[in-house]
């Protein structure tokens, strides 16, 4: 039996192509996923580790607990804790380190880094190693500065440049005196580093005599853990905490790994979708190839093999095509892996360099997904064709479905479905982040279901095309029938551009609607014409309110600025707002009471209101930064959104009780409005300074829509793997439905059919079969689209359905055009058939 399942393995080489090349795709996306996440993490890890080699302990702050009614104050370290450290027995050197974002901006005054990578931080000076000088010297005044060699590549600079740059004020413009490299994760990451001398640094982040961290140097001899030990005795317990140099490469290492788990997970899923629709062509295949030998099987049966042996010769075959598969496609992957971080770089992402790594975890799971997709895809139809008798399978009696198995299929599918359809819709009145888990299992059940009803919808379903197909004559009426001959087979070709379809429909209609829900948000809540910020989402200067102010085109502004406050023993934000500008800002729905907020007046979003149990006249105690206390009347509440929430009060309140007052943005609103002209004339008013960002509401829109059309076009890039697997699904089931039509088509010929016709015939029988899967992917990606639009709208009440018709009419082409494209090879195979050998043929 063994030599037997091998030799039909050679014998239908063409036959299985299809299937080899269905798994090594899924495959090659598995092991390309894992090879590409494993070097990505192995080449940020090894960078990272290099940036502690100059670290053996870091003394860092530890942060005070709030306590009843007060807000713990972080320690800072000072110049004293400095000279403690380094005098420390076993220490050789400390190094006070200050840091913080500084927006350094190109030739053309566009902001480099993309803001969150963009840093600056202190030179200690030439004994400092972690940051070696390729040119230049050490900065030394405000005038001087260091910038980081990939910075100075990609924008051009060189020792003896003039920048632009901005930490958290006006716009400098110091002189480029050194370059230096560094394995600064941030600027492998296509961010930029910016240093300079200890006292300018400390003036510039606010932090004149004290630091960020203490990095300390163990002498020779002194191991990590005494020098830490040593550390732990002088320094004042319970206001520092120290950490060794391997311990923080360690948690650096753990925090990439955990990082990159979620990009691995996202792309493994989408392999998973791939290799979900292979296992249909896996078990079409191996379906038509036992179909095509049954009488084969039957001789086999006849002369003593049991049924065992029949099943065990089928999975041989699975195991061999299989295991080729999967060594085709883990070399694929390979080559996927190392094509994707070659991309990285191409598309600006620099990526530290590093080997290639090809883990034996990557090669196991690799030959495991394989040989177990295609041995279990391949064992029903053994197992089908063990039971069938030999006597029944010689005069093949066996063809046709019995009505029993019929009848259990559809009450299965319809069980599944509508506990499907049930769970899906119980999950849209949950709470959003309670309903996602049953709206995943609704969704599965309700897939599997119309899986198992998909050869019952495909009758009515076609012969809804038959008055199209009438107009193509006899070819159209013969592809009608074929189409509704098997259907089984006609629904697992299907159902594999239906499950990729269903991905693609679902997620355009949740981003479209999402982003119409975004941009009626903007409209509908700010009547301020711009908003602006600080690039990294930083706190802005409080004297960029004061020269949007001061401006004569500028009718009112109101800056939002966060403070920790204690209420009833909990941590709550307030947020300060100008109480008497603030009306004409916003535009915030009240449930109840008025929206008046000065002096004692406060407003509260209905969430927040809702978990103190307050209303419209409440009363409570709210403690200030200071420890000082206030008692506050909520004089409404509002309804609260994505943009806009939490307690307002007047900032004339607020702010003398903050130590260092920063506000996160600050609302702007024109005489002339929204134009070119007034965005250029406020940018130019706060010095062109590349650190501030002024947004219209449209910019908002934009901005947030970016990360959604990311995400979507990486989706639409990764379920193009599985449409590639369905199209070579539907070409698999033509070739196999051509030769298994083989002498009806010689017939055909014969009695008058022309070779235009029978290619005719197939490409409309593959166009209706693609866009049968086409119409229930669709449906079913609405469905879906529209019921995790029910979660979000639990969270966003501006989020509003919208069915984006023209892409869907897109994706309806795109099944078509599968239709025509996989039909080609069979057509042409099928009219160049010899009439006379093939009916001849059995």
């Amino acid at each position: 039996m063994f030599r037997t399942a091998l030799r039909n393995v050679l014998a239908h080489k063409a036959r299985l192509l299809m299937t080899v090349l269905a798994v090594m795709l899924g495959v090659a996306f598995v092991s390309g996923t894992l090879v590409f996440t494993n070097t990505l993490s192995n080449a940020l890890q090894n960078s990272s580790a290099k940036g502690f080699d100059q670290v053996d302990v870091a003394v860092t702050a530890k942060s005070q607990e709030d306590k009843g009614n007060t807000i713990g104050k972080t320690p800072e370290l000072t110049e004293s804790l400095l000279d403690r450290s380094a005098q420390v027995p076993g220490a050789a050197s400390a190094i006070g380190v200050v840091n913080g974002f500084t927006a350094l901006a190109d030739k053309d005054g566009k902001l480099i880094g993309g803001g969150f990578q963009s840093q600056g931080g202190n030179y200690w000076g030439t004994e400092d190693t972690r940051y070696p000088l390729v040119d230049g010297h050490a900065p030394s005044g405000a005038n001087e500065v260091l910038i980081d060699s990939e910075t100075a590549e990609r924008a051009g600079y060189q020792v003896g440049d003039t920048v632009r740059l901005s930490v958290d004020g006006p716009v400098i413009e110091p002189t480029v005196v050194g370059i230096f490299t560094t394995d600064d994760g941030n600027v492998a990451a296509g961010g930029s580093l910016a240093l300079f001398d200890t006292a300018t640094a400390q003036k510039l982040f606010g932090k004149t005599g004290t630091y960020d961290e203490i990095d300390v140097r163990a002498a020779a001899g002194t191991s990590e853990e005494a020098l830490k030990a040593a550390l732990d005795k002088a320094l004042p317990k319970g206001q520092v905490e120290t950490t060794t140099g391997t311990q923080l490469a360690d948690d650096q290492a753990e925090v990439i790994s955990s990082s990159m788990s979620g990009l691995k997970q996202g792309m493994l899923v989408f392999a998973g979708i791939s290799l979900f629709v292979g296992t249909f062509i896996i078990a079409n295949t191996f379906t038509m190839l036992v179909a095509q030998r049954t009488k084969e099987l039957a001789l086999l049966r006849a002369v003593g093999a049991s049924r065992r042996q029949v099943t065990r010769s089928v999975l041989i075959e699975a195991f061999v095509v299989g295991t080729v598969a999967a060594v085709a496609g883990l070399v694929a992957g390979i080559g996927i892996g190392a094509g994707l971080r070659s991309l990285m770089g191409t598309l600006g992402a620099t990526v530290p360099d590093g080997p290639l790594v090809i883990s034996t975890g990557t090669i196991a799971t690799a030959l495991a997904v394989g040989v177990v997709i295609t041995m279990l895809a391949a064992w029903l139809p053994g197992r089908r064709a063990a039971k069938i008798p030999p006597v029944a399978a010689m005069s093949s009696l066996h063809a046709a479905a019995t009505t029993k198995s019929l009848v259990l299929r559809n009450t299965l599918g319809a069980l599944f479905s509508g506990a499907g359809v049930a769970v899906v819709l119980a999950a849209t009145g949950m709470d959003g982040s309670t309903g996602q888990a049953p709206m995943g299992i609704g969704a599965v059940l309700l897939i599997i279901g119309v899986f198992i009803l998909t050869p019952l919808l495909s009758r009515p379903l076609i012969a809804a095309a038959a008055p199209v197909l009438r107009i193509f004559g006899v070819s159209g009426k013969l592809a009608r029938q074929n189409s509704v001959r098997n259907p089984r087979r006609t629904a697992a070709t299907a159902s594999a551009l239906m499950i990729g379809l269903t991905l693609i429909t679902g997620m355009t209609v949740m981003a479209g609607s999402l982003q119409q829900g975004i941009d009626r948000m903007a409209s509908s809540s700010l009547r301020a014409d711009y908003v602006v910020s600080m690039a990294n989402g930083n706190e802005l200067s409080t004297d960029v309110d004061k020269k949007l102010r001061a401006l004569d085109d500028v009718t009112a502004t109101s800056p939002l600025r966060n403070a920790p406050s204690r209420i009833d023993g909990e941590t709550e934000y307030l947020t300060g707002v100008d109480g008497s500008s603030i009306g004409e800002l916003t535009e915030l729905p009240l449930d109840s009471g008025a929206f008046k907020v000065g002096g004692g007046q406060v407003v509260v979003d209905d969430d927040t209101a809702k978990s103190h149990g307050w209303r419209a006249g409440s009363t409570f105690t709210a403690h200030y930064e200071d420890g000082e206390g206030q008692r506050l009347t909520v004089a409404g509440v509002y309804q609260g959104n994505e943009m806009i929430r939490g307690i307002m009060l007047d900032n004339r309140v607020l702010t003398p009780h903050l130590t260092d007052p920063g506000d996160m943005q600050v609302m702007v609103k024109t005489a002339d409005g929204a134009s070119d002209a007034t965005k250029d004339a406020l940018e130019k008013a706060l010095g062109s300074n590349p650190a501030i960002r002024v947004q219209d509401k449209q910019d908002i829109s934009n901005e947030i829509a970016q990360m959604f059309t990311l995400i979507l076009n990486m989706v639409y890039g990764l379920l193009a793997m599985a449409v590639i697997v369905a199209v070579l699904g539907v070409i698999n089931t033509l070739a196999m439905s051509v030769f298994e039509r083989s002498q009806e088509i010689g017939m055909l010929r014969a009695i008058g059919l022309d070779r235009k016709g029978i290619k005719r015939m197939v490409r409309l029988e593959s166009l209706v079969i693609s866009l049968f899967g086409g119409v229930l992917g669709i449906g079913l990606g609405v469905f879906f689209g529209w019921a995790a639009g029910e979660l979000l709208a639990s969270r966003m009440a501006t989020y509003e359905l919208v069915l984006p018709w023209a892409r869907m009419g897109v994706f309806l082409l795109l099944a078509a055009t599968v239709g025509v494209l996989a039909a080609l090879w069979p057509a042409r195979r099928a009219a160049r058939l010899n009439m006379l050998t093939a009916i001849k043929s059995e």
